[in-house]
């Protein structure tokens, strides 16, 4: 019995440090985050982003982060607000809300809205 409950707490520490993977699908673009973090971690430097072009077929893959509101403390981080990702000076943004936003400096080259799948 030992063992087996063993087993069973190696295994779900397994399968928490795999990553949950979520999908966004937008009307332009199939995007997929990996998140390759602690399951119970507030904050994640270690987010893959994959994002497709439905025209092109072209895919990126980038690493980047989770982003967070601060708390009152300013310090603290607390509500989700999304990911963010970077490739050289353009700066994609995945919103909780289903948003999905690359900027290049302050001209902002996509802005779609999609549903997680």
């Amino acid at each position: 019995m030992k063992r087996f409950a063993l087993i069973l707490g190696l295994l779900a520490a397994a399968s928490a440090r795999a990553g949950a993977v979520e999908t966004l699908e937008t009307p332009n673009y199939l995007v997929t985050i990996e998140q390759r973090c602690a399951e119970g971690n507030v904050t994640c430097d270690d987010v893959v982003y994959t994002g497709k072009s439905k025209r092109s077929g072209k895919a990126i893959t980038l690493r980047g982060k989770t982003l967070h509101a601060t708390c009152a403390d300013g310090v603290t981080p607390c509500r989700f607000q999304g990911y963010q990702f970077r490739s050289g000076k353009v700066r994609y943004i995945v919103g909780v809300d289903g948003s999905l936003t690359v900027q290049q400096g302050s001209k902002t080259l996509v802005n779609e809205r999609g549903e997680w799948k």
